[in-house]
């Protein structure tokens, strides 16, 4: 008896790898500001998007830049692009958007979350520490927003001042 050989028809969402694509550190203004006494004002932007990389294997990176002021001197300036690796084999193609737009993000985040914190601190400054994001609400609400566009995914999440 002859066996047949049975397709692999199992959904896969699997990490691959994950990365530090890009880290940058801006101290325009050092060492004065190191003496600054004026409470910064702290801009924190993300931004992710996915791209297919081949067949079933896709790039998430989550991109955050925080930008530190004090009146108008900027204190610092850190951008870090988290990237990722994914394999998505076997999930209908309306479920991937959703997937690469909410599941990535929300792994990478810890990473991102790290590195600027460590980044901040390693350059003289108190850490600064991202709030947990809801990339699912916020996916929703540019859904709505397009109002069923098939555009590639590419999320910016709205901007936080501290």
């Amino acid at each position: 008896m002859s066996e047949i050989p049975q397709l692999n028809t199992q959904p896969v969402f699997s990490i691959e790898k994950i990365y530090v694509k890009d880290l940058s550190l801006e101290i325009p203004n050092a060492p004065a500001v190191f003496l600054e006494r004026e409470q910064p004002v702290v801009d924190i932007q993300l931004h992710h998007n996915s791209t297919a990389v081949e067949d079933g294997v896709y790039q998430t990176v989550l991109t955050a830049t925080i930008t530190a002021k004090a009146g108008d001197r900027t204190l610092f300036l850190v951008e870090a692009a988290q990237a990722g690796i994914f394999t998505v084999r076997n999930i209908p193609q309306p479920e991937i958007e959703p997937l690469l737009a909410v599941a990535c993000p929300n792994i990478l985040f810890p990473y991102v979350r790290e590195v600027i914190s460590d980044t901040t601190s390693r350059a003289g400054f108190p850490p600064v520490i991202l709030s947990p994001v809801n990339f699912e609400a916020i996916y929703a609400q540019q859904r709505q927003q397009a109002s069923g566009a098939s555009d590639p995914v590419q999320i910016i999440t709205p901007g936080v001042s501290h």
